[in-house]
Protein backbone atom coordinates (compact mmCIF):
# COMPACT_ATOMS: atom_id res chain seq x y z
CA UNK A 1 0.00 0.00 0.00
CA UNK A 2 1.19 3.54 -0.78
CA UNK A 3 2.68 5.57 2.07
CA UNK A 4 2.17 9.01 0.47
CA UNK A 5 0.43 11.68 2.50
CA UNK A 6 -3.23 12.25 1.76
CA UNK A 7 -4.60 15.53 0.47
CA UNK A 8 -6.47 17.75 2.88
CA UNK A 9 -9.09 18.37 0.22
CA UNK A 10 -11.57 15.48 0.15
CA UNK A 11 -12.69 15.99 -3.44
CA UNK A 12 -11.22 13.49 -5.91
CA UNK A 13 -8.97 15.12 -8.51
CA UNK A 14 -10.19 12.69 -11.16
CA UNK A 15 -13.98 12.66 -10.79
CA UNK A 16 -14.64 15.27 -8.05
CA UNK A 17 -16.34 12.66 -5.89
CA UNK A 18 -16.04 12.94 -2.10
CA UNK A 19 -13.22 10.75 -0.78
CA UNK A 20 -13.66 9.66 2.82
CA UNK A 21 -10.57 7.47 3.08
CA UNK A 22 -7.48 6.92 0.88
CA UNK A 23 -9.13 5.76 -2.36
CA UNK A 24 -12.06 7.28 -4.20
CA UNK A 25 -15.13 5.02 -3.92
CA UNK A 26 -16.28 6.17 -7.38
CA UNK A 27 -13.21 5.80 -9.61
CA UNK A 28 -10.62 4.19 -7.31
CA UNK A 29 -7.95 6.92 -7.63
CA UNK A 30 -5.76 7.50 -4.60
CA UNK A 31 -6.32 10.91 -2.97
CA UNK A 32 -2.67 11.99 -2.86
CA UNK A 33 -0.93 15.14 -4.21
CA UNK A 34 -0.56 15.16 -8.00
CA UNK A 35 2.99 16.57 -8.01
CA UNK A 36 5.59 13.88 -7.33
CA UNK A 37 9.37 13.72 -7.09
CA UNK A 38 11.48 11.82 -9.63
CA UNK A 39 12.30 9.29 -6.91
CA UNK A 40 8.58 8.66 -6.47
CA UNK A 41 8.07 8.16 -10.21
CA UNK A 42 10.95 5.68 -10.37
CA UNK A 43 9.68 3.69 -7.38
CA UNK A 44 6.10 3.87 -8.63
CA UNK A 45 7.14 2.39 -11.99
CA UNK A 46 8.51 -0.78 -10.41
CA UNK A 47 5.68 -0.84 -7.90
CA UNK A 48 3.16 -0.99 -10.73
CA UNK A 49 5.09 -3.84 -12.35
CA UNK A 50 5.82 -5.93 -9.30
CA UNK A 51 3.28 -4.73 -6.70
CA UNK A 52 6.20 -4.75 -4.25
CA UNK A 53 4.72 -7.70 -2.45
CA UNK A 54 4.95 -11.46 -2.51
CA UNK A 55 2.97 -11.74 -5.74
CA UNK A 56 5.99 -10.80 -7.85
CA UNK A 57 8.39 -13.27 -6.27
CA UNK A 58 5.71 -15.95 -6.15
CA UNK A 59 5.12 -15.43 -9.87
CA UNK A 60 8.84 -15.69 -10.67
CA UNK A 61 9.23 -18.86 -8.59
CA UNK A 62 6.23 -20.57 -10.21
CA UNK A 63 7.33 -19.49 -13.68
CA UNK A 64 10.86 -20.80 -13.23
CA UNK A 65 10.36 -24.04 -11.31
CA UNK A 66 6.74 -25.13 -11.82
CA UNK A 67 5.93 -25.51 -15.52
CA UNK A 68 2.32 -24.51 -16.38
CA UNK A 69 1.37 -23.96 -12.71
CA UNK A 70 1.19 -20.21 -13.26
CA UNK A 71 -0.92 -20.58 -16.40
CA UNK A 72 -3.33 -23.01 -14.72
CA UNK A 73 -3.74 -20.68 -11.74
CA UNK A 74 -4.45 -17.72 -14.01
CA UNK A 75 -7.01 -19.64 -16.07
CA UNK A 76 -8.65 -20.85 -12.84
CA UNK A 77 -9.32 -17.22 -11.90
CA UNK A 78 -6.51 -16.70 -9.35
CA UNK A 79 -5.32 -13.47 -10.94
CA UNK A 80 -4.69 -11.18 -7.98
CA UNK A 81 -2.11 -13.51 -6.42
CA UNK A 82 0.22 -13.36 -9.45
CA UNK A 83 1.50 -10.87 -11.98
CA UNK A 84 -0.60 -10.67 -15.14
CA UNK A 85 0.88 -12.50 -18.15
CA UNK A 86 1.17 -9.40 -20.37
CA UNK A 87 2.71 -7.28 -17.62
CA UNK A 88 5.04 -10.14 -16.69
CA UNK A 89 6.30 -10.57 -20.27
CA UNK A 90 6.82 -6.83 -20.79
CA UNK A 91 8.73 -6.51 -17.52
CA UNK A 92 11.01 -9.53 -18.12
CA UNK A 93 11.57 -8.57 -21.77
CA UNK A 94 12.49 -5.02 -20.79
CA UNK A 95 14.92 -6.09 -18.07
CA UNK A 96 16.48 -8.88 -20.20
CA UNK A 97 17.27 -6.87 -23.31
CA UNK A 98 18.27 -3.78 -21.34
CA UNK A 99 20.73 -5.82 -19.29
CA UNK A 100 22.20 -7.58 -22.32
CA UNK A 101 22.60 -4.27 -24.16
CA UNK A 102 24.68 -2.93 -21.26
CA UNK A 103 27.22 -5.73 -21.71
CA UNK A 104 28.36 -5.77 -25.36
CA UNK A 105 30.05 -9.00 -26.42
CA UNK A 106 33.15 -7.19 -27.72
CA UNK A 107 33.93 -5.57 -24.38
CA UNK A 108 35.59 -8.63 -22.90
CA UNK A 109 37.56 -9.38 -26.04
CA UNK A 110 38.82 -5.80 -26.19
CA UNK A 111 39.92 -5.91 -22.57
CA UNK A 112 41.75 -9.18 -23.06
CA UNK A 113 43.46 -7.94 -26.22
CA UNK A 114 44.50 -4.70 -24.52
CA UNK A 115 46.01 -6.65 -21.64
CA UNK A 116 48.00 -8.90 -23.93
CA UNK A 117 49.22 -5.90 -25.90
CA UNK A 118 50.52 -4.29 -22.73
CA UNK A 119 52.28 -7.42 -21.54
CA UNK A 120 53.90 -8.35 -24.82
CA UNK A 121 56.02 -6.30 -27.17
CA UNK A 122 54.92 -6.50 -30.78
CA UNK A 123 57.70 -7.18 -33.24
CA UNK A 124 56.89 -5.68 -36.64
CA UNK A 125 58.69 -7.27 -39.55
CA UNK A 126 58.13 -5.76 -42.98
CA UNK A 127 57.01 -8.20 -45.62
CA UNK A 128 58.84 -8.56 -48.89
CA UNK A 129 55.80 -7.14 -50.66
CA UNK A 130 55.95 -3.98 -48.53
CA UNK A 131 59.46 -3.32 -49.84
CA UNK A 132 58.01 -3.17 -53.40
CA UNK A 133 60.50 -5.68 -54.78
CA UNK A 134 59.49 -7.19 -58.11
CA UNK A 135 60.89 -10.11 -60.08
CA UNK A 136 62.13 -7.76 -62.85
CA UNK A 137 64.20 -5.84 -60.33
CA UNK A 138 65.82 -9.07 -59.10
CA UNK A 139 66.63 -10.11 -62.67
CA UNK A 140 68.16 -6.69 -63.24
CA UNK A 141 70.46 -7.09 -60.23
CA UNK A 142 71.55 -10.47 -61.60
CA UNK A 143 72.36 -9.04 -65.03
CA UNK A 144 74.65 -6.41 -63.56
CA UNK A 145 76.42 -9.06 -61.44
CA UNK A 146 75.22 -8.04 -57.96
CA UNK A 147 73.32 -11.31 -57.46
CA UNK A 148 74.27 -14.76 -58.59
CA UNK A 149 71.84 -16.83 -60.65
CA UNK A 150 71.36 -19.23 -57.72
CA UNK A 151 70.37 -16.41 -55.37
CA UNK A 152 68.20 -14.98 -58.13
CA UNK A 153 66.15 -18.18 -58.38
CA UNK A 154 65.79 -18.42 -54.58
CA UNK A 155 64.54 -14.83 -54.19
CA UNK A 156 62.03 -15.16 -57.03
CA UNK A 157 60.55 -18.30 -55.43
CA UNK A 158 60.17 -16.44 -52.11
CA UNK A 159 58.49 -13.54 -53.89
CA UNK A 160 56.03 -15.87 -55.61
CA UNK A 161 55.15 -17.67 -52.35
CA UNK A 162 54.73 -14.37 -50.48
CA UNK A 163 52.37 -13.05 -53.14
CA UNK A 164 50.23 -16.19 -52.94
CA UNK A 165 50.09 -15.98 -49.14
CA UNK A 166 49.16 -12.30 -49.20
CA UNK A 167 46.41 -13.02 -51.72
CA UNK A 168 45.09 -15.79 -49.51
CA UNK A 169 45.04 -13.47 -46.49
CA UNK A 170 43.23 -10.75 -48.39
CA UNK A 171 40.61 -13.24 -49.52
CA UNK A 172 40.04 -14.41 -45.95
CA UNK A 173 39.28 -10.85 -44.89
CA UNK A 174 36.37 -10.64 -47.30
CA UNK A 175 32.96 -11.30 -45.80
CA UNK A 176 31.87 -12.84 -49.11
CA UNK A 177 33.17 -12.70 -52.66
CA UNK A 178 30.60 -13.33 -55.41
CA UNK A 179 32.88 -12.55 -58.33
CA UNK A 180 31.68 -9.01 -59.03
CA UNK A 181 33.82 -5.93 -58.44
CA UNK A 182 31.17 -3.19 -58.66
CA UNK A 183 27.51 -2.42 -59.31
CA UNK A 184 28.40 -1.14 -62.78
CA UNK A 185 29.99 -4.46 -63.69
CA UNK A 186 26.92 -6.34 -62.48
CA UNK A 187 24.57 -4.06 -64.42
CA UNK A 188 26.67 -4.43 -67.55
CA UNK A 189 26.56 -8.22 -67.32
CA UNK A 190 22.78 -8.19 -66.79
CA UNK A 191 22.22 -5.95 -69.83
CA UNK A 192 24.78 -7.22 -72.32
CA UNK A 193 25.97 -10.56 -70.99
CA UNK A 194 25.08 -14.06 -72.14
CA UNK A 195 22.03 -15.76 -70.61
CA UNK A 196 24.30 -18.31 -68.93
CA UNK A 197 26.07 -15.69 -66.83
CA UNK A 198 23.00 -13.57 -66.03
CA UNK A 199 21.40 -13.99 -62.62
CA UNK A 200 17.77 -14.10 -61.53
CA UNK A 201 15.89 -11.04 -60.28
CA UNK A 202 16.25 -12.13 -56.64
CA UNK A 203 19.98 -12.75 -57.03
CA UNK A 204 20.36 -9.45 -58.87
CA UNK A 205 18.65 -7.54 -56.02
CA UNK A 206 20.85 -9.22 -53.42
CA UNK A 207 24.11 -8.77 -55.35
CA UNK A 208 23.38 -5.14 -56.20
CA UNK A 209 22.60 -4.36 -52.57
CA UNK A 210 25.71 -6.25 -51.44
CA UNK A 211 28.03 -4.43 -53.84
CA UNK A 212 26.51 -1.05 -52.91
CA UNK A 213 27.08 -1.76 -49.22
CA UNK A 214 30.66 -2.90 -49.87
CA UNK A 215 31.43 0.32 -51.72
CA UNK A 216 30.45 2.40 -48.68
CA UNK A 217 31.66 0.15 -45.83
CA UNK A 218 34.59 -1.99 -44.84
CA UNK A 219 34.10 -5.67 -43.99
CA UNK A 220 34.30 -4.92 -40.27
CA UNK A 221 31.68 -2.17 -40.58
CA UNK A 222 29.30 -4.46 -42.47
CA UNK A 223 29.51 -7.15 -39.78
CA UNK A 224 29.20 -4.61 -36.97
CA UNK A 225 26.17 -2.87 -38.48
CA UNK A 226 24.46 -6.17 -39.27
CA UNK A 227 24.99 -7.62 -35.78
CA UNK A 228 23.88 -4.40 -34.08
CA UNK A 229 20.70 -4.10 -36.14
CA UNK A 230 19.94 -7.82 -35.82
CA UNK A 231 20.37 -7.94 -32.03
CA UNK A 232 18.56 -4.66 -31.35
CA UNK A 233 15.47 -5.85 -33.25
CA UNK A 234 15.24 -9.31 -31.67
CA UNK A 235 12.64 -8.16 -29.06
CA UNK A 236 10.33 -7.01 -31.88
CA UNK A 237 10.78 -10.27 -33.79
CA UNK A 238 10.14 -12.32 -30.66
CA UNK A 239 6.99 -10.33 -29.92
CA UNK A 240 5.74 -10.82 -33.49
CA UNK A 241 6.57 -14.53 -33.36
CA UNK A 242 4.44 -15.30 -30.28
CA UNK A 243 1.10 -15.24 -32.16
CA UNK A 244 2.48 -17.86 -34.56
CA UNK A 245 3.49 -20.04 -31.62
CA UNK A 246 0.03 -19.70 -30.07
CA UNK A 247 -1.54 -20.50 -33.45
CA UNK A 248 0.35 -23.80 -33.70
CA UNK A 249 -0.93 -24.70 -30.23
CA UNK A 250 -4.45 -23.91 -31.42
CA UNK A 251 -4.00 -26.17 -34.45
CA UNK A 252 -2.99 -29.23 -32.40
CA UNK A 253 -5.72 -29.05 -29.74
CA UNK A 254 -9.48 -29.33 -29.45
CA UNK A 255 -10.99 -26.09 -30.82
CA UNK A 256 -14.16 -26.43 -28.71
CA UNK A 257 -12.32 -27.01 -25.45
CA UNK A 258 -9.45 -24.59 -25.93
CA UNK A 259 -9.77 -21.05 -27.26
CA UNK A 260 -6.97 -19.10 -28.89
CA UNK A 261 -6.92 -16.94 -25.74
CA UNK A 262 -5.96 -20.00 -23.66
CA UNK A 263 -3.03 -20.76 -25.93
CA UNK A 264 -2.03 -17.09 -25.87
CA UNK A 265 -1.72 -17.10 -22.06
CA UNK A 266 0.34 -20.30 -22.19
CA UNK A 267 2.59 -18.71 -24.84
CA UNK A 268 3.13 -15.52 -22.82
CA UNK A 269 4.18 -17.50 -19.77
CA UNK A 270 6.41 -19.84 -21.78
CA UNK A 271 8.22 -17.00 -23.55
CA UNK A 272 8.56 -15.14 -20.26
CA UNK A 273 10.26 -18.23 -18.85
CA UNK A 274 12.64 -18.41 -21.84
CA UNK A 275 13.65 -14.77 -21.45
CA UNK A 276 14.05 -15.13 -17.69
CA UNK A 277 16.30 -18.16 -18.15
CA UNK A 278 18.34 -16.38 -20.84
CA UNK A 279 18.80 -13.43 -18.48
CA UNK A 280 19.82 -15.71 -15.61
CA UNK A 281 22.39 -17.59 -17.69
CA UNK A 282 23.73 -14.32 -19.08
CA UNK A 283 24.23 -12.81 -15.62
CA UNK A 284 25.84 -15.99 -14.29
CA UNK A 285 28.21 -16.09 -17.26
CA UNK A 286 29.22 -12.45 -16.75
CA UNK A 287 29.72 -13.06 -13.03
CA UNK A 288 32.01 -16.04 -13.58
CA UNK A 289 34.20 -13.92 -15.85
CA UNK A 290 35.19 -11.91 -12.81
CA UNK A 291 37.10 -14.91 -11.45
CA UNK A 292 40.43 -16.21 -12.68
CA UNK A 293 40.07 -18.41 -15.81
CA UNK A 294 40.96 -21.73 -14.17
CA UNK A 295 39.98 -25.21 -15.32
CA UNK A 296 37.56 -25.56 -12.39
CA UNK A 297 35.84 -22.28 -13.28
CA UNK A 298 35.50 -23.34 -16.92
CA UNK A 299 33.86 -26.58 -15.82
CA UNK A 300 31.47 -24.64 -13.58
CA UNK A 301 30.51 -22.34 -16.46
CA UNK A 302 30.05 -25.30 -18.80
CA UNK A 303 27.93 -27.19 -16.26
CA UNK A 304 25.66 -24.21 -15.57
CA UNK A 305 25.16 -23.56 -19.28
CA UNK A 306 24.43 -27.25 -19.93
CA UNK A 307 21.84 -27.40 -17.14
CA UNK A 308 20.25 -24.17 -18.34
CA UNK A 309 20.00 -25.32 -21.96
CA UNK A 310 18.59 -28.68 -20.87
CA UNK A 311 15.95 -26.98 -18.70
CA UNK A 312 15.10 -24.62 -21.56
CA UNK A 313 14.45 -27.54 -23.92
CA UNK A 314 12.79 -29.88 -21.41
CA UNK A 315 10.52 -27.25 -19.82
CA UNK A 316 7.99 -27.22 -22.64
CA UNK A 317 7.14 -30.93 -22.35
CA UNK A 318 5.94 -31.03 -18.70
CA UNK A 319 4.33 -27.60 -19.14
CA UNK A 320 2.33 -28.86 -22.12
CA UNK A 321 1.31 -32.13 -20.43
CA UNK A 322 0.16 -30.43 -17.20
CA UNK A 323 -1.70 -27.57 -18.84
CA UNK A 324 -3.52 -29.54 -21.55
CA UNK A 325 -3.97 -32.59 -19.29
CA UNK A 326 -2.91 -35.25 -21.80
CA UNK A 327 -1.36 -38.59 -20.96
CA UNK A 328 2.39 -38.91 -21.31
CA UNK A 329 2.58 -40.45 -24.80
CA UNK A 330 -0.07 -38.20 -26.34
CA UNK A 331 1.53 -35.11 -24.85
CA UNK A 332 5.00 -36.18 -25.98
CA UNK A 333 3.72 -36.76 -29.52
CA UNK A 334 1.95 -33.40 -29.75
CA UNK A 335 4.77 -31.51 -28.04
CA UNK A 336 7.34 -32.92 -30.44
CA UNK A 337 5.25 -31.98 -33.49
CA UNK A 338 4.63 -28.48 -32.12
CA UNK A 339 8.35 -27.95 -31.49
CA UNK A 340 9.28 -29.19 -34.99
CA UNK A 341 6.67 -26.99 -36.70
CA UNK A 342 7.78 -23.96 -34.72
CA UNK A 343 11.43 -24.60 -35.51
CA UNK A 344 10.55 -24.52 -39.20
CA UNK A 345 8.53 -21.32 -38.78
CA UNK A 346 11.28 -19.76 -36.68
CA UNK A 347 13.90 -20.63 -39.28
CA UNK A 348 11.86 -18.91 -42.01
CA UNK A 349 11.32 -15.84 -39.83
CA UNK A 350 15.02 -15.62 -38.97
CA UNK A 351 15.99 -15.81 -42.66
CA UNK A 352 13.45 -13.13 -43.59
CA UNK A 353 14.58 -11.00 -40.68
CA UNK A 354 18.22 -11.40 -41.69
CA UNK A 355 17.37 -10.29 -45.25
CA UNK A 356 15.43 -7.33 -43.90
CA UNK A 357 18.35 -6.40 -41.63
CA UNK A 358 20.77 -6.67 -44.54
CA UNK A 359 18.53 -4.46 -46.67
CA UNK A 360 18.59 -1.76 -43.97
CA UNK A 361 22.39 -1.51 -43.93
CA UNK A 362 23.68 1.70 -45.45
Amino acid sequence: MSKDKLRIDKNCLNCDHVVEERYCPNCGQENTPSRKTFHHLFIHFFEDLTHYDNSFWRTIFYLFFKPAALTKAYMAGKRMSYLGPVRLYIFISFVTFLTISLFPAETINKKESSKTNKNTKELIIPTIDSLHIEEKSVNGLTKVGILSQKNNDTIIKILQQTTEIDRGKSNNKEVADFGYKSVNQLDSIQKHGDKKIKVSKTEYWFLKKWLAVKEENTNEQIIEKFMYSFSSNIPKVLFLYMPFFAFTLWLFHDKKKWYYFDHGIFTLHYFSFLLLLILTLFLIDKTTLLFAPTLVMEWIRFSIKSIGIFWMIYYFFPAHRRYYRHNFLKSLYKSSLIILVNLAILFILVVLFALYTFNEIH
